[in-house]
């Protein structure tokens, strides 16, 4: 799991020649203001046209072409809603990294606190990024379907859940699926995410306990990747 870093540790680090700010906004939202040194990562790009995630090798050159190499410490950060950042630190570790940071609070947080703000694009230095894949971090439909202890948790808002709102004319969920709104699970005064007991107890009222193996979707990915 990726470690959760403070602005302060971020500060410290952000000259280290052996890491890398990653932020994976919009190139519109990263030119309004970033950290220094960070390279925009749009997460978008890790798509395709038909919003499925692009398979590994894809994955490795568009990392790597970022600037994040075998022998760097990648360091994401976010805006609020957090889909990005979470999205970006599940996809590195589903492509073997281990040494995953995400900022503990939003950008708007380090805004706050008067530290540092750049506005020019920081050029990406290529590296060579070679993806180790942990299958275990996806589950395929075969594995959806077993009955077998697994909690399957639906990130999407009550409306998706329910049937009410249909997408892409589809209406309803996964048979068995409970559901948990991803925006529940974020913090408060520009937190990323709630407490931990805030936490336990969303995922407890919905029957999921410590040590269960769980099962998170949503449409695309990124509401999941938050509640992962």
């Amino acid at each position: 799991m990726a470690t959760w870093v403070s602005t302060s540790w971020v500060e410290s680090h952000i000259d280290s020649p052996e890491v890398l700010l990653l932020d994976p906004r919009r190139p519109m939202r990263y030119m309004q203001g970033h950290l220094r040194g960070a390279v925009n990562l749009p997460l978008y790009k890790a798509f395709d046209e038909k919003a499925a995630l692009l398979q590994a090798d894809a994955l490795a050159t568009w990392v790597g072409g970022a600037g994040l190499g075998d022998d760097m410490v990648p360091v994401i950060y976010d805006s609020y809603d957090g889909q990005n950042g979470a999205m970006l630190a599940w996809t590195l570790e589903y492509l073997g990294r281990t040494d995953v940071h995400l900022m503990e609070v939003f950008f708007e947080r380090w805004v706050q606190e008067d530290r540092e703000v750049f506005y020019r694009p920081v050029p990406p230095q290529p590296r060579k990024f070679s993806p180790k894949v942990d299958s275990s971090l996806r589950a395929g439909r075969e594995e959806v379907r077993k009955e077998d202890g697994r909690v399957l948790i639906d990130f999407r808002t009550e409306e998706e859940y329910s049937g009410e709102q249909k997408v892409e004319d589809r209406a309803g969920r996964i048979p068995g699926a409970v559901n948990i709104v991803w925006r529940d699970l974020l913090g408060e005064e520009g937190g990323f995410l709630a407490s931990e007991e805030k936490v336990r107890k969303l995922a407890a009222d919905k029957g999921a306990s410590p040590g269960d193996k769980i099962v998170a979707y949503c449409q695309t990915g990124p509401r999941a990747a938050v509640g992962y």
